[in-house]
């Protein structure tokens, strides 16, 4: 018997990267799956490939935008209309800002930018959660979000991610006190990933793509485990956190599942040493 049999799971973000790595793991353990997802085309890729691998039967797709409420309405209505219940959802759609430093943010893009990172990163996981209050509390379900190691140390992104995943620390914590004893709310926080997280449109990242070489090949140095974990090596917390078996006492825990970053000795001391001459009045 599978971990998930019979489990039904709703994923934001879900159509490719860390998101589709889930969806793929989650089906082999015996979940049925909604995703929801913003790109079309992303969608049909995971829809194609999904039914080559015979578990077409076992998938409903949702295209739709985490920002805007009725999306996520949608999502968990399509869920439970197809599969009679919802176990499960995974927030997980984010985006980053390629470590954008406070001095690099440009003024006039502080407005737009901060709504990109904070509607995405954190009104999403919001929405999606009480999109699914009704249904998860008549399944005794739970709820995993995707944080970060950004979301305990500096200088895993700029200001405004780092500050978003600060942000979805607090949300899960809250969400869990709230929530007991009928919903569990659980965090995995991935360090370094190959993935194709992409960034704010108001900075002009939204076709940039991380990893990108430099990090990959910077990586394996950087983690006391040596490597640049793919997606499909993150996937097992999200089993654990999910299984109605494994996961009985768990809530308001986040797996900083980040590949040692807090196990580093001492290299990088201040993030500040060019900042007069990033400011021009370096003499």
């Amino acid at each position: 018997m599978a971990r998930l049999d019979n489990e039904i799971i709703l994923i934001t973000g879900g159509a490719s990267g860390l998101g589709f790595a889930i969806v793929e793991r989650f089906l082999v353990e015996g979940a049925s799956i909604a995703v929801m997802d913003k790109s079309e085309q992303a969608i049909d890729k995971l829809t194609q490939k999904i039914h080559d691998q015979g578990y077409g039967d076992k998938l409903v797709t949702i295209q739709g935008d985490v920002r805007v409420y009725q999306d996520n309405e949608t999502a968990v209505a399509r869920c439970v209309d197809k599969f009679g219940k919802l176990d499960c959802i995974i927030g997980n759609a984010g985006i980053w800002d390629f470590s954008t430093s406070l001095v690099r943010l440009p003024t006039e893009k502080l407005d737009q930018s901060f709504d990109d990172l904070f509607h995405t990163n954190v009104k999403g996981y919001l929405y999606l959660a009480k999109a699914a209050l009704e249904p998860l509390t008549r399944s005794g379900g739970s709820m995993i979000f995707t944080v970060s190691n950004a979301g305990f140390y500096p200088d895993g992104g700029g200001p405004l991610y780092t500050a978003t995943k600060h942000a979805v620390v607090g949300l899960i914590r809250q969400f869990a006190f709230e929530l007991a004893p009928h919903i569990r709310v659980n965090g995995v926080a991935p360090g370094a990933i190959d993935t194709n997280l992409r960034g704010s449109e108001a900075l002009g990242q939204a076709e940039r793509v991380i990893p990108g070489k430099a990090l990959s090949a910077a990586v394996p140095d950087l983690v006391p485990v040596g490597v640049m974990p793919s997606p499909k090596d993150y996937t097992g917390a999200y089993v654990f956190f999910a299984s109605r078996e494994d996961n009985i006492p768990a809530t308001g825990v986040i797996l900083n599942h980040d590949g040692g970053f807090g196990v580093r000795g001492f290299s990088r001391i201040r993030g500040g040493d060019k900042l007069p001459k990033e400011l021009g009045i370096e003499s």
